[in-house]
C-alpha cells in the first residue's frame, strides 16, 4: 500500500511515528509512505537556510530528535549560539543549536552548488534514514509571512513579518490579521509530489496546522488539484481538541481566517471532496467531540498522540475509514 501523507512539524513528525508503526515499518516491504512536508516555515538566518519542519521529521523518525522538545537536536549544545549572541547577531530570537547548524551548513553549501531542496533531502536522509520518503512541498521559495499591527510615527498601521518572528520572537501573540504564502502563485510541486498523490491508495491529513502547516501545502499550484482528481480517498485527523488546539497556536492562525476553532470548523475549512472546492472523504475528530461536514464520512476516536502506539491506533483508524483496513499490520 502506497500511503501519501500533509504534514507540518512537530505534530506531523509525531503522526509518521504512528504511521509507521501502524504500517510494521520498518520491517516490512510491503508498505511505502511518502509525507509531503511544509516548507512555509523556512529560512535563511546567518547565511543559513532552516527548514524547521523538514527537520522535525527527519530527526524525529530517524532517532535523533529531542524529545522532550520536541524539536532540535538530542543532546544539543549552544555554543555557536552563545558567540553570535556575543557578537550582536542579529536575529538574536532564534536559536540555533551546534549539532542542528551542521545540517543547515550542509543544505545551504548544496544549495548553493545548484542542487533543488528536494534532492538536498533526500542526501539528509541518508544519514538518517527516516523509512519515510520525506519531499519537500515545493523546490521553490515558499515562504510563509504573517500581517500585523505596526504603530508608525504616522499612526498606527500593518505590516508583513515571516512567520518564524510572529511564532519565536513574539510567541505569536502579536493578533494576525492574515496569511501570506509568499512565492507560492509562482511555485511548482516539487519532483515526485504529484506522482506520489497520483500513485496513493490513501492520503491522510495529519492533525498538523490547518493554515500555516497543511494550508500552505495546499498552496502550492497543483497539488490541491492532484488531490481533487486522485484516486485515492482523503482522510483527515483534526488537530483540534474540544475547542483547542492540540499543539501551537492553530487557534490564532484560524481566527485569522474566521475559521471557528473546533474539529467541525476544520473540517468545514477543508470541505468535501464531492463539492465544488473541498478535499475530504472522511474526517477523523476526537471521541469528545462532535462534528457535521456535509458529504464527509466523520468518525470519532481518541486523537490524543500520547505515545507511539496511541498514534499508530490512530492511523490504523484513519486506514480504516479510508477502506484499507487489511493493509495494515496488526503488530
Amino acid at each position: 500500500m502506497k500511503v501519501v501523507a500533509l504534514v507540518g512539524g512537530v505534530g506531523g513528525a509525531r503522526f509518521l511515528l504512528g504511521l509507521k508503526a501502524a504500517l510494521g515499518i520498518p520491517g516490512s516491504d510491503a508498505h511505502q509512505i511518502t509525507a509531503l512536508v511544509n516548507v512555509g516555515d523556512d529560512i535563511w538566518l546567518h547565511g543559513l537556510r532552516i527548514c524547521p519542519d523538514l527537520d522535525t521529521c527527519m530527526y524525529t523518525l530517524g532517532g535523533g530528535i529531542d524529545t522532550e522538545r520536541g524539536w532540535g537536536r538530542a543532546k544539543e549544545s549552544w555554543t555557536i549560539g552563545e558567540e553570535l549572541a556575543a557578537y550582536g547577531a542579529d536575529p538574536s530570537w532564534f536559536g540555533l543549536g551546534d549539532r542542528d547548524v551542521a545540517t543547515h551548513l550542509i543544505r545551504s553549501r548544496m544549495l548553493r552548488a545548484g542542487y533543488p531542496l528536494s534532492a538536498v533531502t533526500e542526501a539528509l536522509c541518508a544519514r538518517w534514514q527516516p523509512g519515510v520518503r520525506l519531499l519537500p512541498a515545493s523546490d521553490d521559495r515558499v515562504e510563509t509571512h504573517v500581517v500585523v499591527d505596526d504603530d508608525t510615527p504616522d499612526g498606527p498601521a500593518q505590516r508583513a513579518i515571516h512567520f518564524q518572528e510572529w511564532w519565536v520572537r513574539h510567541r505569536g501573540k502579536l493578533k494576525a490579521h492574515r496569511f501570506a504564502s509568499v512565492g507560492a502563485e509562482e511555485a511548482t510541486a516539487a519532483p515526485g509530489v504529484l506522482e506520489a498523490i497520483a500513485e496513493a491508495d490513501v492520503v491522510l491529513l495529519a492533525p498538523s496546522n490547518p493554515v500555516v502547516s497543511v494550508g500552505t501545502i495546499l498552496a502550492v499550484p497543483g497539488i490541491k488539484a492532484a488531490l481533487r482528481a486522485g484516486p485515492a480517498p482523503v482522510i483527515g485527523l483534526s488537530p483540534i481538541v474540544g475547542g483547542r488546539p492540540l499543539r501551537g497556536m492553530a487557534d490564532a492562525c484560524l481566527d485569522a481566517i474566521g475559521v471557528e476553532t473546533s474539529a467541525e470548523g476544520v473540517g468545514r475549512h477543508y470541505g468535501a471532496r464531492s463539492s465544488a472546492d473541498g478535499l475530504l472523504d472522511g474526517w477523523l475528530v476526537h471521541e469528545t467531540d462532535q462534528a457535521v461536514v456535509e458529504g464527509v464520512a466523520v468518525r470519532a476516536v481518541p486523537l490524543l498522540m500520547t505515545d507511539t502506539e496511541t498514534t499508530a491506533r490512530m492511523a490504523r483508524q484513519a486506514l480504516e475509514l479510508a477502506g484499507v483496513a487489511g493493509a495494515f499490520s496488526d503488530d
